[in-house]
């Protein structure tokens, strides 16, 4: 990757797949239940498998790599905990919209954009590994722990902090049905044994895998297609700017302070952090009344990417 063409050679597919999503909905190919399909099938089938393909493949003493997790994780926790401070203390929001809030700033679409941005960088192994390791972060700790603070936003007292546990605990019952759990689990398993699939079954999971990285950015332009971000300048603009500036800032930050990994992973975790909100975010806060704040920061966010991406990869790349 040399120069700004050599940037934009990343980037342009990435927008070029999302702005067709956005076309083919504006000009009635598909109509926006068609992209649900869709993205069902990328986080029911594509995914699970390119996820299994990317651990199954490693040695498991890789696929646990304690740095990118903490560098990802603690950059993650800080970056919420600044929306959180910032929407409550300044904003003076209630919390369920401080969390929501925090949620489009600390929770990155890093199976939709993030997964095919490293892999044109890296390759889809790396990418897939990569991924795995952001979604243990995301599905494990971060999106729980942001759902349960939403969801106990009922008063102050014992019924609260009751709700509070409730929430908590039924955010991680979720995690058992998540096919995207699942084939983390099963990558790590094969792994761990060095166990293969047979070839057959190989291949097709192999094309299966295949398919998810297109597909995931078409969805993603086709969910952006009639939204309306009026009246919400404020609260799209602050959203934007933590997903977009703050979060990568302060895993980069973390990168450089914690002990060296290999430089791919570096510039991939920093990546995963900068992509733009996952693409169920208004659908989380449509829950608490805050959707259409969501929908809009996702809109706002996703266009603005292009530019910090292209930016974020050109200044990665003269430092390599």
């Amino acid at each position: 990757m040399s120069g700004p063409l050599g940037v934009l050679g990343v980037t342009g597919p990435i927008y070029l797949l999302i702005a067709a999503g956005f076309a083919l909905i504006r000009f009635g190919v598909f109509a926006r239940a068609d992209m649900r399909v869709l993205g069902k099938y990328v986080i029911s089938i594509g995914l699970p498998a390119l996820l299994f393909n990317a651990l199954s493949s490693r040695n498991f003493a890789e696929v646990l790599n304690p740095v990118f997790i903490a560098a990802y994780a603690l950059g993650t926790l800080a970056t919420l905990s600044l929306g959180l401070l910032w929407a409550r203390r300044v904003e003076r929001k209630r919390l369920s919209a401080s969390a929501i809030m925090a949620m489009g700033m600390a929770c990155s679409n890093s199976g939709f954009i993030g997964f095919p941005l490293v892999a044109q960088l890296f390759g889809p192994a790396t990418a897939g590994l990569c991924l795995a390791l952001a979604m243990l972060v995301e599905n494990l700790f971060i999106i729980p722990l942001l759902l349960a603070v939403a969801d106990s936003d009922v008063g102050e007292g014992h019924a609260g902090e009751g709700r509070w546990r409730a929430a908590l605990a039924q955010s991680m019952r979720g995690l058992v049905r998540n096919p995207m759990i699942h084939g983390i689990a099963i990558g790590m398993l094969f792994s761990l044994l060095q166990w293969r699939l047979p070839e057959p079954a190989e291949r097709a999971v192999n094309l299966l895998a295949a398919s998810s990285a297109a597909i995931s950015l078409l969805v993603i332009g086709g969910s952006l297609a009639g939204v309306q971000a009026r009246g919400m300048l404020r609260d799209v603009t602050a959203v934007a700017l933590g997903k977009l500036l703050v979060h990568p800032a302060l895993v980069l930050l973390l990168v450089m302070l914690l002990p060296p990994m290999a430089r791919e992973l570096q510039v991939a975790v920093v990546l995963m952090s900068a992509v733009p909100m996952f693409g169920i975010y208004p659908v989380l806060a449509q829950k608490h009344g805050h959707d259409g704040m969501a929908a809009a920061a996702q809109l706002g966010t996703t266009v603005a990417s292009f530019v910090t991406l292209t930016v974020l990869l050109g200044a990665l790349g003269a430092r390599g």
